[in-house]
C-alpha cells in the first residue's frame, strides 16, 4: 500500500520532535555547570548582603562587605574540593551512592563547622607573619584579602583540573606571598614554614603507611582464613572498637578542643573508653549481621559497609570543626581590624561569619563536589568497604599521631595518601602472589614489562597530577597573593 500524504506528514512531525528532543537535551548538559555558578554567585552575593547587613553603616564596611564574599568564594571551592577526600572512598566502595554521601557531608560539615567550630583562630595563619611587622590595619586588611582570594583561585584551579589539594597549605601560600608583598621578606617565620613543608611529605606518607597497614592486617587475620565469617565475627568488633577509639579521640583533638580544654591525654583516654564500649556493642550486631552469609569476600564488604559509612560521616564532622577556619579565619581577622582598628594575634570568630563557612562550604560541596569525590574515589585505585575502612581509620590515626609529635599535617593529604597506600599496597601483593606462583610453577610463563604496566592498580597519571598539584600549591598560592596585594596598591 502506498504511502498517503498524511502518513508522510506524521513522519515528518516525529523526526522534528526527535530533533527537538536532542535539542533541549544537548542544552539541559549544558546548562548544568550553568546553574552552579549562577548559584554560587548569588551565594556570594548574599554574604555579601549579609556582612552590610551585620556591619552597618560603620568604618570599612566595604572592606569587610568584599572579604565576606571572598570569604564565600573561599568556603565554596573547600566544599568543591576538599570535602571530597573525606566522601570520596565511601561513594568509590559503592557503601553510599554520590546523593546519600552529598547529604551526609553537607550536613555533618555544617554541624561541624557551627557545633564544635574553633571560636578562636590566628589571624596571621599559624604564624607564618610576625604581627607586629604590618605597619596599619588598612595594610593588613588588603593583605588578608589578597591572601584569601588567592587561596581560593588556587583552589578553583585545581578542582577544574581534577587535584585534591590542601585548603590549609592554600591559605598558608596566601598569608606568605602577600605578607613578603606587604612587609618584606624578614617578616616571614621560616622555622613554621620549614615545618609546614615537611607536612607534605609527612602527611601523604604517614596516612598511606597507616592505610596499607591496617589492610594487610584484614587481609592476614581475615580475608586469607579458611573461615571468613567465623574471623570476621572475632575481628570486625575489635576493629569497630578501634575506629570508635581513633574517631572519639580525633574529635576530642580537633573538634571539641574549641568547646573545652582537652589534652592528647584526656583525648586518648576519652578514645579507649568509647572504643571499648563500641567494640563490645557491636559483637551482637556483627554475629546478627553475618548469619546466613557465605563464606567468601563479599560477604565480607557487607560487613564492612556501615562502619565506613559512619566513619565518613565523623570525618565530615571533623573537618567542618576544623578547616572551616581556613575560609572565615581571614574573614574574621578583616572583621576585626576594620571594627577594632587593631591587628590581634587571635580574634574570636562572629556567629554569621562561621555561618558563611559553614554554609558556602555546604553549597560548594553540593554543587561541585561530585568531581573530585569521583576521582578520588574510583579512578586512583579500585576501593571496596575494606580497602575505604583503612583510608578513613588511617586519616584518623594519622592526625592523632601528628598531634601527638607536634607536626603540622594536612587532612587532603593524609586521606589521597591512605588511597595511594591502599593502592601501591595492592599492586605490591598481587606482585608477590604471582612471584610465589611462578616458583611453585616452574614452567609458568614469564610476565613481561608491558604486561606488568598493564597490571598496574595505581593511575600513575593521577598520581603524578595530585603529586605536582601538591607541590606548587604554597608557590602558587604566594605569587597570586603577592601579584594581588601589588597590584591593589598601585591602584591606591
Amino acid at each position: 500500500m502506498s504511502e498517503t500524504y498524511k502518513d508522510r506528514q506524521w513522519k515528518t512531525l516525529d523526526k522534528d520532535l526527535k530533533r527537538l528532543s536532542r535539542v533541549e537535551i544537548a542544552a539541559q548538559t549544558v546548562s548544568r555547570p550553568l546553574l552552579g555558578v549562577g548559584v554560587s554567585l548569588a551565594f556570594i552575593v548574599i554574604a555579601a548582603l549579609g556582612a552590610a547587613l551585620v556591619t552597618g553603616n560603620t568604618p570599612g564596611m566595604l572592606f569587610v562587605v568584599a572579604a565576606a564574599a571572598f570569604g564565600a568564594y573561599m568556603a565554596l571551592n573547600i566544599g568543591a574540593n576538599d570535602v571530597a577526600n573525606n566522601m570520596g572512598p565511601a561513594v568509590g566502595a559503592n557503601a553510599l551512592s554520590m546523593a546519600g554521601a552529598i547529604a551526609i557531608a553537607a550536613i555533618c560539615e555544617s554541624a561541624g563547622a557551627l557545633i564544635a567550630g574553633g571560636d578562636v583562630v590566628s589571624t596571621i595563619s599559624k604564624g607564618i607573619i610576625a604581627p607586629e611587622s604590618v605597619a596599619d590595619s588598612a595594610t593588613f586588611t588588603w593583605a588578608m584579602m589578597a591572601a584569601l582570594l588567592a587561596a581560593a583561585v588556587w583552589v578553583n584551579i585545581a578542582t577544574w583540573i581534577g587535584a585534591p589539594v590542601s585548603t590549609t597549605h592554600s591559605v598558608v601560600g596566601g598569608v606568605l606571598g602577600a605578607g613578603v608583598a606587604a612587609v618584606g621578606i624578614a617578616a616571614v617565620n621560616w622555622s613554621t614554614m620549614g615545618a609546614i613543608a615537611l607536612s607534605w611529605v609527612i602527611s601523604p606518607v604517614l596516612g598511606g603507611v597507616i592505610a596499607a597497614g591496617m589492610l594487610a592486617f584484614i587481609k592476614w587475620r581475615v580475608v586469607y582464613r579458611d573461615d571468613k565469617i567465623a574471623a570476621a565475627r572475632t575481628w570486625v568488633p575489635v576493629l569497630i572498637g578501634v575506629m570508635a577509639a581513633t574517631f572519639a579521640t580525633y574529635l576530642a583533638l580537633k573538634g571539641l578542643k574549641h568547646l573545652f580544654d582537652v589534652t592528647i591525654g584526656h583525648a586518648v583516654v576519652i578514645g579507649v573508653v568509647v572504643g571499648i564500649a563500641s567494640g563490645l556493642g557491636a559483637v551482637p550486631l556483627i554475629r546478627r549481621q553475618s548469619r546466613g552469609l557465605e563464606n567468601r569476600n563479599r560477604s565480607l564488604k557487607l560487613l564492612f559497609a556501615a562502619p565506613l559509612v559512619i566513619s565518613a560521616g565523623l570525618l565530615s564532622f571533623a573537618h567542618g570543626a576544623n578547616d572551616v577556619a581556613n575560609a572565615v579565619g581571614p574573614l574574621a581577622a578583616i572583621v576585626h581590624a576594620q571594627q577594632a582598628g587593631e591587628i590581634a594575634g587571635k580574634v574570636a570568630i562572629p556567629v554569621w561569619v562561621m555561618v558563611i563557612g559553614a554554609f558556602g562550604i555546604s553549597f560548594g560541596l553540593v554543587l561541585f563536589g561530585p568531581k573530585l569525590i569521583r576521582m578520588v574515589g574510583s579512578q586512583i585505585t579500585k576501593l571496596n568497604p575494606m580497602r575505604a575502612y583503612c583510608v578513613a581509620l588511617s586519616a584518623a590515626m594519622t592526625v592523632i599521631v601528628a598531634s601527638w609529635l607536634g607536626l603540622p599535617v594536612s587532612s587532603t593529604h593524609i586521606a589521597v595518601g591512605g588511597v595511594f597506600g591502599v593502592g601501591f599496597f595492592r599492586e605490591w601483593h598481587a606482585e608477590r602472589r604471582l612471584r610465589r606462583a611462578n616458583l611453585t610453577k616452574p614452567g609458568a610463563k614469564r610476565l613481561g614489562p608491558e604486561e606488568r604496566r598493564r597490571r598496574k592498580l595505581v593511575r600513575r597519571s593521577h598520581f603524578m597530577t595530585v603529586v605536582a598539584a601538591w607541590g606548587v600549591t604554597v608557590p602558587a598560592t604566594a605569587v597570586l597573593s603577592g601579584g594581588m596585594f601589588l597590584a591593589i596598591s598601585a591602584l591606591q
